[in-house]
C-alpha cells in the first residue's frame, strides 16, 4: 500500500543537504583517511619487523635463554612451560625468589649502617652479608627455585627431592637470618632492637625491613613447602623413582629444560 501513497516526484536529496558543496573536498578528506590508515599499517609492519629482528637476533647470540634478562642463560617461561593448573604456585614460588633478593640487598644497605652506627662486630656484618647476596641469591635459585620449577613442568621425582632437601635448608637459613645474631651478616631482630635501642633510626629501619623480608619469604615458602610435598605424594613420586631417575638422566639433566 506504501508503494501508492509515495510522492513520485519527491527529491531523493535530503534537505540537510549544501548543493553548493563541493564534491573534491569530500574526495580529499576520504583520501586523507586512506592515506592515514596506510601509514598506520606500514608503521604497524615497521614496528613487527623491529621486535622480529630482535627476537631473531637475540636466539642467534642466546638461544632461547631469557634469563637473567640482562645477561640471559637459561629459559624461564612459567606460562609457556608449566601446566596451567600449577602455574600460580610456582608463580607465587617466583615472586617469593624476588622478595628473598629484594631482602638480601636491603639487609646488606642495613649491615652498612650498622657499621656506621659503631657496631661492634659492622664489618664482620657487612661481609657477612656481601657474601649472602651473591651466594646465596644465585644458589637459591639454582637448587630450590628452579628444581621444583622443572619438576611441575616435566613432573619427574627427582626434581621434588632437590627441592625439598634444598628448600628445607633455606627454611632453616631463614629462622637463622630472621634471628639476627650479631657478626652473622644479618641485620634481623637481634640487631634491630640494639639499633632502636641506641638511638640509631635509620639502622633500625634497615633492620626492620629486613626482618621483614626474611619472615615474609620463609612463612611464604614454609606454607608452599608443605603444598609441594602433599602434590608430590598424591602423585607417588619416590625415592626410588628419584634413583632411577637419577641413573637414567644423570644430575645435569635436572638443571636444564630438556
Amino acid at each position: 500500500m506504501s508503494e501508492f501513497t509515495e510522492n513520485p516526484f519527491a527529491s531523493s536529496h535530503s534537505l540537510d543537504t549544501n548543493p553548493f558543496d563541493d564534491p573534491s573536498s569530500k574526495q580529499a578528506a576520504q583520501h586523507d583517511a586512506h592515506f592515514e590508515d596506510i601509514s598506520r599499517r606500514e608503521r604497524d609492519l615497521e614496528r613487527r619487523e623491529r621486535e622480529l629482528n630482535q627476537r631473531a637476533e637475540h636466539i642467534r647470540t642466546h638461544g632461547r635463554n631469557n634469563w637473567p634478562p640482562f645477561y640471559p642463560l637459561i629459559y624461564h617461561s612459567i606460562s609457556e612451560e608449566i601446566p596451567e593448573a600449577s602455574r600460580p604456585l610456582i608463580t607465587r614460588l617466583y615472586q617469593l625468589w624476588l622478595v628473598l633478593l629484594g631482602t638480601l640487598i636491603v639487609n646488606m644497605v642495613a649491615c652498612i649502617f650498622l657499621l656506621i652506627a659503631g657496631s661492634s662486630d659492622g664489618g664482620k656484618d657487612l661481609g657477612g652479608s656481601i657474601g649472602y647476596l651473591f651466594i646465596i641469591a644465585p644458589l637459591s635459585f639454582l637448587l630450590w627455585y628452579r628444581p621444583i620449577y622443572n619438576g611441575y613442568m616435566k613432573e619427574q621425582a627427582l626434581y621434588y627431592y632437590f627441592y625439598f632437601f634444598f628448600g628445607g635448608f633455606h627454611l632453616l637459613f631463614s629462622v637463622y637470618m630472621i634471628i639476627g645474631i650479631p657478626s652473622t651478616g644479618s641485620a634481623g631482630l637481634i640487631q634491630m632492637i640494639q639499633m632502636y635501642a641506641q638511638g640509631h633510626w635509620a639502622a633500625g629501619i634497615l633492620g626492620t625491613v629486613a626482618t621483614v623480608g626474611w619472615t615474609v619469604q620463609g612463612l611464604g615458602n614454609a606454607f608452599y613447602y608443605r603444598q609441594i610435598w602433599n602434590h608430590h605424594s598424591a602423585a607417588g613420586h619416590t625415592m626410588d623413582k628419584a634413583k632411577a631417575e637419577l641413573a637414567s638422566h644423570g644430575a645435569k639433566a635436572y638443571f636444564t629444560r630438556g
